[in-house]
């Protein structure tokens, strides 16, 4: 069985704040031109998307340095919901290194903040606290995420962004940090987790941007029917 876990890649879809829009028209045109084209506008982390090592570490690899078969994931699946907005995500939720089967390197959090892809809610996701990512580290797994990332996300309000350092957020992305710095994986945007079974392979191959700090992928699930 094989499941698109992408977010489709469109005009006026939902970004990182601050990352550039993403636009898909048309170039050439069939009536024009006698061939179609269309020209991409895009930033490397729109959409579901990889992130490499230079995302956040100015000496870490580009995504053109890391083998293509590090894209392809064995991965098991977290159920983390309820949670609520903004919620610190602590290490006991997920599994110890000791229970993991050998052989998975993607742990793939199901918050349940994909339904909210489009909304200023999205922004409001759960995050990973410093010992759940040490957990991560331990296990020598990466994560997989249905939200912008590991790390806290502007609130879309500067109200609410005030009432962030009375939540204790962590500053900067030391998620993103400690897990890249350790050449672990994070693919982030994922839809569609709902049903998937608790072990999968996950392929998630980028671009071959040269130099890059991430790329979009299209991301899929495989396992036995």
């Amino acid at each position: 069985m094989f499941r698109d876990l992408s977010r489709p890649t469109e005009t006026g879809m939902p970004t990182y704040p601050g990352d550039p829009d993403v636009t898909l028209a048309p170039d050439a045109t069939r009536e024009a031109d006698g061939y179609a084209t269309s020209e991409l506008r895009t930033g490397t982390h729109a959409g579901t998307h990889v992130d490499a090592p230079r995302h956040t570490l100015p000496e870490g690899e580009a995504i053109d340095d890391q083998p293509v078969g590090r894209f392809a994931f064995d991965a098991r699946l977290v159920d983390l919901r309820p949670l609520q907005p903004r919620a610190a995500i602590p290490p006991e939720v997920l599994p110890e290194p000791s229970d993991l089967d050998p052989g998975v390197d993607l742990l793939v959090l199901r918050t349940g903040w994909a339904s909210h892809w489009g909304s200023d809610r999205y922004r409001d996701h759960p995050y990973l606290t410093a010992a759940a990512v040490e957990r991560c580290r331990a296990a020598g797994v990466g994560v997989g995420l249905d939200t912008f990332g590991p790390d806290p996300t502007p609130a879309a309000s500067g109200a609410a962004d005030a009432r962030s350092s009375e939540r204790n957020e962590p500053d900067g992305t030391p998620a993103h940090d400690a897990l890249l710095g350790d050449s672990l994986p994070i693919v982030e945007n994922l839809r569609a987790l709902d049903g998937l079974p608790s072990r999968f392979r996950l392929y998630a191959f980028p671009l071959r941007l040269r130099g890059a700090d991430g790329s979009p992928v299209r991301a899929v699930a495989e396992w036995a029917d």
